[in-house]
């Protein structure tokens, strides 16, 4: 899906948003990169290190059945041993989202044609379960309401041979590993199902899961994570409370996932936003999530941008390994919450370190930063919320001493 983004941005709604009582502020921020993880620059020991100095919370990673599992079975576990463990060595969770039918399974067809047998799938799940029993978070499947991830793109098909034997297979290993279903992108696109009516056919089909996974992705032009969508069967992120509602009828009890969610950058993709406005909405998606309720994962897809410019350029880094502003966003969110005269409410987290961390909040004046009032502590999470005097324009940003780094620049608006 390429993602249609413009540079307009209509951020006064952030004024008007309010903490919730039942907010999920204990949501675990994570990163997808599978290419980059398994093939980058270096060695993945120093690939894990890099995620792990963002202080982020979760690494997803695909499992690919159809890789794993050639021939019936016969296993090749190679690859997902390498990049689990390496995820585990550095204390990084892996959630592993299962996904590709192996031709044997389903008469010769492409990895997105799904199992003929249920019971195929439901013993590779529960193979996988036993073999990484440090892995608590499974997913099934990708994208199953569009066709290239799920030929026919069915909810019906995907509850009764792939999500609800999955499920089966998790819990016969672990009743306490978490299972989510749906991981629906944010439209059906062609040959596809809408979210929304892809959420209410998984109820009819008698759906288990623990958690509803989605794909947020902004859709239309001027697309904020507050901000825009549309009254239709599209989702993103601006939709959230939509999305709730839906997933909130259907299972009552499921939690929420944001297992995939960016927006991509200009230059080098056109279609982009500036690489500002881009460190902006990590902030923003950040603080939105934070404030949500039954919304426990955010996973920016893509550590770094893909060399072919027709598909994502949605990397905290360029192809060529230079940091975007996203990074630091990454690293130490910042949103603005509201603003009156010169009195301005911000938000934030500091990600690297453990427990209540020391930081400085600073404001640009006449070309040099100053801090604004003294250092102070976030909660044990990571969290802050301070308000200043800073009126519109103003340029603030979180530095961080232990490590002398510093978050990308919010501008007041």
């Amino acid at each position: 899906m390429r993602i249609v983004v413009a540079l307009v941005a209509s951020l006064c709604a952030l004024g008007i948003t309010a903490e919730r009582a039942d907010a999920a502020k204990g949501v675990q921020f994570g990163i997808q990169d599978d290419a980059w993880l398994e093939f980058g620059p270096g060695r993945l020991s120093d690939r894990v290190a890099k995620l792990d100095r963002l202080g982020l919370d979760v690494v997803r990673v695909t499992l690919n059945w159809h890789h794993a599992e050639p021939r019936a079975g016969r296993y090749g576990w190679g690859r997902s041993d390498r990049l689990l463990r390496a995820l585990r060595a550095r204390g990084l969770e892996p959630v592993v989202t299962i996904w590709g039918t192996p031709g044997w399974a389903n008469g010769g067809n492409r990895p997105n044609v799904a199992p003929r047998r249920a019971l195929d799938f439901q013993r590779f799940a529960q193979t996988a379960a036993r073999r990484y029993g440090f892995v608590k978070h499974w997913i099934m499947w990708n994208e199953p309401n569009k066709a290239t991830w799920l030929k026919p793109a069915s909810a019906r098909t995907y509850v009764t041979r792939i999500l609800n034997p999955g499920y089966k297979g998790v819990k016969a290993v672990s009743r306490r590993d978490k299972v989510a279903g749906g991981v629906t992108g944010p439209r059906g696109g062609r040959g596809g199902t809408s979210p929304v009516v892809f959420i209410r056919g998984m109820d009819r089909a008698g759906a288990k899961l623990d958690a509803y996974a989605h794909h947020p992705y902004p859709v239309f032009p001027g697309d904020t994570p507050f901000v825009g969508g549309c009254e239709c069967p599209i989702l993103t992120m601006a939709k959230l409370e939509r999305l709730l509602r839906i997933v909130g009828h259907a299972f009552p009890r499921a939690r929420i996932w944001l297992t995939e969610y960016a927006y991509q950058t200009n230059p080098p993709d056109r279609f982009g936003v500036s690489p500002e406005l881009q460190a902006r909405y990590v902030g923003e998606a950040a603080r939105r999530v934070y404030t949500a309720r039954k919304v426990d994962m955010l996973i920016h897809y893509l550590y770094r941008d893909e060399p072919d410019p027709a598909r994502w350029q949605s990397g905290l880094e360029t192809i060529d390994g230079r940091p975007k502003p996203a990074l630091y966003a990454t690293m130490f969110p910042l949103a603005q919450i509201a603003r009156r005269g010169n009195r301005t409410t911000v938000w934030g987290q500091v990600r690297p370190g453990e427990g209540r961390q020391r930081y400085v909040l600073q404001q640009l004046v006449n070309g040099r930063w100053v801090t604004v009032g003294r250092s102070a502590r976030t909660d044990r999470r990571g969290y802050f919320r301070r308000t200043v005097r800073a009126a519109k324009g103003t340029q603030l940003r979180v530095f961080y001493s232990p490590r002398r780094l510093s978050s990308f620049q919010l501008s007041v608006s």
